[in-house]
């Protein structure tokens, strides 16, 4: 048996090295530019407006549609799927592999993330549809169903069980192993003393995970949203402030961790042996789309509950979410690692530890360990709850209404055993699943960006005329 599992590793290992190559990040890339030039870089010119009409709306009164959550609800949904575990284990991975120039990188899928996840939650409400409980449905088998026709149905099943297996994976496993990991190191700084083995702090982990998301999962996508609208701005605020104070603290180092960043993503070999610009490019672009998901199509499924009726105005949540994932999360990932002074051993995979270590520098061991090990397990019960919500809906999509209450209890028991699995294994197959949600939703978003470029024109005259 563990033969058999060390192979499949090695075989999706392998695979995910195949689709996460060159040509996934030119058409990545290549995706994002296309689709904010032809959307008139609304990321940048309106990202005023679109501060002010997702942030900016939070404490005004929102009305709430039969069968769908409020429009920040529904950005919380999503923004909880997107901000786990690669915010922090992620970012210390890609520093570590890629060198501080993989920051650079991730900054740049940010950059054309915030138009292509415009594009995707835009198109995700314009082609939605009713399941058979009332509630919205939609995300990319449904924008391709539905906007490319009869045809391109293929296109769509292939999306609806890569993401079945994904939320498994990416969405589950490794966000159950991650927290395990993260309550293990801090019982051992902690509570060196208490008696409790690792495989005991790991199996509480696990039953503590999969009885969250059959108990919020079960009670559908109203429970899913008033859960997330107040687990999101929480866990984001406690890591942020933890952050700052280890970026206060060392303030004078600022602008040479800047321009060891920018030196780093052109320059590799300048700052640490042995790494190239293509591991540097490569570890920023596979964990920036990890961590934001600009492009993979999962965070449109949350969208697409909302109960705001103009895509473009939904779409600003989008912008939002990738602009607070990445540019503000990540960044502050990263930046508290390399102003910390912690011995980053490039070339070799970094995990949280390391970002126990440089928080606990200001923090205190304990501190720093604390904030880790709380920060992961919010970060990752959040994105655990809200890919069980992306997984059902991809179920649902390919055997009907009734598959639904068999996943979930599919996906509770995987929540089990990611705590207690090697996380090689669950990194693979996630970078594997991914890539394969990936290719049909950008070759959806190529084919859709007129349609998402009239309706997102219209809107602006509209406003405009007001």
């Amino acid at each position: 048996m563990g033969q058999l599992l060390f192979q499949a590793g090695g075989f999706f290992e392998s695979l995910g090295q195949i689709i996460w190559g060159a040509p996934m990040a030119l058409l990545l890339v290549g995706t994002g530019f296309y689709l904010s030039c032809r959307l008139g870089w609304v990321q940048l010119r309106h990202f005023g407006a679109a501060m002010r009409g997702t942030i900016g709306r939070v404490f005004s009164p929102a009305e709430r549609a039969p069968g769908a959550v409020t429009p920040f609800q529904a950005m919380s949904t999503a923004l909880a799927g997107t901000m786990g575990t690669g915010n922090i284990a992620g970012v210390a991975l890609a520093v570590s592999l890629g060198g501080p120039g993989a920051l650079f990188w991730l900054w740049a899928t940010a950059l054309l993330g915030m138009g292509t996840k415009f594009a995707e939650v835009l198109l995700a409400v314009r082609y939605r549809e009713r399941n058979s409980r009332g509630e919205w449905a939609g995300g990319p088998m449904y924008y391709i169903k539905n906007g490319l026709g009869r045809r391109a149905m293929p296109l769509a099943r292939i999306f609806a069980l890569a993401g079945a297996l994904a939320a498994l994976g990416m969405g589950n496993a490794v966000q159950v192993g991650e927290m395990s990991a993260a309550v293990r190191t801090a019982l051992e700084l902690l509570a060196p003393d208490s008696g409790v083995t690792g495989g005991q702090a790991s199996a509480a982990v696990g039953l503590f995970a999969a009885g969250c998301a059959a108990l919020v999962l079960l009670g559908g996508i109203k429970r899913l949203g008033s859960v997330t609208e107040l687990l999101v701005p929480a866990m984001s605020l406690v890591y942020i402030l933890a952050c700052l104070a280890v970026i206060g603290a060392n303030l004078e180092k600022l602008p040479s961790v800047l321009g060891l960043i920018m030196r780093g993503a052109f320059e590799p070999r300048s700052i640490a042996s042995g790494l190239s610009l293509r591991l540097c490019m490569g570890w920023g672009l596979r964990r920036g789309v990890f961590s934001n998901e600009a492009g993979l199509g999962s965070a449109p499924i949350a969208h697409a509950s909302t109960s705001e009726t103009e895509p473009v105005r939904q779409g600003f949540y989008g912008i939002f979410e990738v602009f607070a994932d990445t540019i503000v999360v990540c960044t502050l990932t990263g930046v508290t690692l390399l102003i910390s002074g912690v011995g980053i051993d490039y070339g070799h995979a970094a995990s949280t530890s390391l970002c126990a270590e440089a928080l606990g520098t200001v923090l205190g061991p304990a501190g720093g360990a604390l904030v880790i090990a709380v920060g992961m397990c919010l970060f990752a019960l959040s994105t655990l709850l809200s890919w069980g919500l992306y997984g059902a809906r991809c179920c649902e999509f390919l055997f009907g209404g009734r598959s639904v209450r068999p996943y979930l209890a599919l996906f509770s028991a995987v929540a089990f055993l990611g705590a207690v699995m090697d996380l090689s294994l669950a990194w693979s197959l996630a970078d594997a699943f991914n890539g394969l949600m990936a290719l049909p939703n950008l070759f959806a978003l190529l084919a859709l960006a007129p349609a998402a470029a009239r309706e997102t024109r219209a809107f602006f005259r509209r406003e405009k005329n007001c």
